[in-house]
């Protein structure tokens, strides 16, 4: 059940960082709120995932997951670069995710 809530925890790691660029420092409420409420989530998921898991590959996983997924959805909603090197970079990132899950037991 560990890899889950993993997946889940950094899921809601993406939720948070995405937060933050909508709730423009925190100055807009709603978005503020949602911001807190996604990083307790996935902080709260990730202490649950690291009962069973090593600590390096958990944070390894979350982290990619966020940054994957963060990076994505920059390009997607708010027009940053999606030069040929930044998608093969957040490719690698996706391939060290996936490397991490297989030699640690993780199916």
């Amino acid at each position: 059940m560990s890899w889950p809530l993993l997946i889940l925890a950094g899921l809601f790691e993406i939720g948070w960082a995405i937060g933050l660029k909508y709730s423009d420092g925190f100055s807009k409420p709603v978005p503020t709120l949602g911001t807190a409420v996604a990083l307790i989530i996935s902080m709260v998921l990730l202490s649950q995932a690291i009962k069973d898991l090593p600590i390096g590959t958990a944070y390894a996983v979350w982290t990619g997951i966020g940054a994957v997924g963060t990076a994505s959805l920059g390009i997607i909603l708010f027009d940053e670069p999606a030069t040929l090197a930044r998608i093969g970079f957040i490719s690698v990132i996706l391939v060290g995710i996936v490397g991490l899950h297989s030699v640690s037991g993780g199916h």
